[in-house]
């Protein structure tokens, strides 16, 4: 279960300095069974026949996956999540606009997570579905 104690300016401030800082990505909505995240198509976003990039799509899917282990962990100054797979069915094109993904689980065990993950134009149709595994593992001090 995803706990919602964190405010959606503390998750969002996890991408300061890192991809999801550089892709736009925003966390919209966390709740205890899903999270919600946009990302903006462009420059940064596009491929260069002005498509949304797959890469993309896919960065955004393991922010959402990783993002949402975290958010499980009883512990997070002992423990993180890491993926250790990865896959993306490109189902549908966006030339602008946001994407948006909503991460739900599929499995939360002690010591793996598997999401999925449907990102979605501003019209609501599919763009692409993907799946995530994370590793839960110790950090090392």
């Amino acid at each position: 279960m995803i706990k919602t104690g964190y405010t959606i300016e503390q998750i969002n401030a996890l991408s300061a300095g890192n991809m999801g800082e550089h892709l736009g990505i925003e966390f919209t909505e966390v709740t205890p069974d899903y999270i919600v995240a946009k990302m903006p198509v462009d420059f940064r976003t596009r491929q260069p026949m002005g498509l949304l990039h797959g890469g993309a799509s896919v960065v955004l899917a393991e922010t959402l996956g990783s993002v949402a282990s975290w958010l499980c962990l009883d512990d997070p100054k002992s423990q993180t999540g890491v993926g250790v797979e990865i896959n993306a069915n490109h189902l549908k094109s966006a030339r602008s606009g946001y994407v948006y993904g909503k991460c739900t689980a599929l499995r939360i065990g002690k010591s793996m997570h598997v999401w999925e993950i449907k990102i979605t134009n501003e019209k609501g149709d599919l763009v692409c579905a993907s799946r995530i595994t994370i590793a839960i593992i110790s950090i090392k001090q």
